[in-house]
């Protein structure tokens, strides 16, 4: 007969996503299994950000990326602080580099009170330069409750809440097939001890390989899987002394928020992302690409030296848009969308998903069996 393990809930992806979810079934009573593909936690998008704490700002009002961003936003500061979890609230400056652009920061500063955040403030070209004197800018918008995180810390520190409760994180263990029985869903997991499991719950947090692994489900209609874009975003790093305290943002431009500077925890700076609509995953960054980062930086830095930039990595955004599309909302797919019990499959969980993974682990709850 058939060896056939039980388990009441399967998280597939020990990406941010993944471990935040699999954090709150724990604490929520839940027996966990944590399936990764890789030999590690956070290999794909959530290792290849930009480590930003996002205020939610930007996001079309009454969305999941705008709700769960600044739901998110507070509950991943608190949990930073108890945790011990390196992060600094450096706030970012998002500036109009001429008297034209004026109306679109007056455009994003309405957006951003639309989703409750209040806490924007307007500096003009003198405010802006007793802030950082290098920038240059007509106005700008100046958010303090944007930030900066250590992504692997704080997965880290997810994993470890979650394997404290009782979760087990099994790596090297990718998803074979899958098939929707009456009161169960069946894995096929390889890997070295190929195994099967009968799952209550199935939460597939895959990331990139989120549409791969729902296309491997038996029973699951397909027209519930979304075509997937892969939005691949290139950072340069900054050769030499960074003149910045906060991060720099320009007015956003298609498929994502401009050519902006972030900071990591040491000060040391990076631009990017640029946008590269890519066909395969693929992390090379090409340093001719660097050219027109100089271009974009010039706008609002325009003492940056030529041969200053150098090529850094790139991440991949799982978007449900192409290039020509309009932006799209993260799916939280669960069985009121595909008539599935015990099933979610998150789509499209890109920026702000670093920000809002203790908010939408708490929305992937709402989907599960009980």
């Amino acid at each position: 007969m058939e060896n056939i393990n039980k388990i009441e809930c399967v998280v597939i992806g020990a990406g941010v996503i993944g471990l935040a979810v699999a954090r709150e079934l724990t604490l929520n009573g839940r027996e966990v299994i944590i399936l990764e593909a890789e030999s590690s936690i956070g290999t794909g998008t959530s290792s290849r950000n930009s480590e930003v704490i996002h205020a939610g700002i930007y996001y079309q009002s009454n969305s999941l990326k705008a709700r769960l961003c600044v739901e998110g936003n507070k509950n991943l500061y608190n949990y930073c602080k108890t945790r011990g979890v390196p992060f600094k609230r450096c706030g970012k400056l998002i500036v109009a580099a001429n008297k034209e652009q004026i109306h679109n920061l007056q455009l994003i500063h309405r957006n951003a009170i639309e989703n409750n955040v209040n806490d924007l403030i307007w500096l003009n070209q003198n405010e802006v330069y007793e802030l950082e004197p290098e920038l240059s800018a007509f106005a700008a918008l100046f958010s303090p409750s944007t930030g900066i995180v250590d992504s692997h810390a704080l997965m880290l520190s997810y994993q470890g809440d979650a394997e404290n409760n009782g979760a087990v994180t099994v790596f090297n263990s990718p998803i074979l097939t899958g098939e929707i029985k009456h009161n169960s869903i069946l894995l096929n997991v390889g890997g070295l001890q190929p195994t099967k499991l009968s799952c209550q719950n199935v939460i597939n947090c895959a990331g990139l390989h989120a549409q791969s692994i729902a296309n491997k489900l038996i029973g699951l209609n397909q027209k519930y899987v979304p075509e997937i874009h892969y939005a691949k975003g290139n950072y340069f790093s900054l050769i030499g002394k960074n003149p910045f305290k906060h991060l720099i943002y320009p007015i956003p431009e298609e498929a994502g928020l401009g050519t902006h500077l972030t900071l990591d925890l040491g000060g040391q700076a990076r631009f990017g992302p640029d946008v590269e609509w890519i066909k395969n995953i693929d992390y090379s960054v090409d340093a001719s690409r660097g050219q027109s980062f100089y271009n974009s930086i010039q706008n609002y830095w325009p003492g940056i030296k030529n041969h200053s930039l150098q090529p850094s990595y790139s991440g991949i955004r799982p978007k449900l848009n192409g290039a020509t599309g309009p932006s799209t909302d993260f799916m939280i797919s669960g069985p009121q969308t595909h008539g599935v019990e015990g099933l979610v499959n998150l789509f499209g969980i890109e920026s702000p998903g670093l920000t809002a993974s203790l908010a939408i682990s708490k929305e992937v709850i709402k989907h599960l069996r009980q």
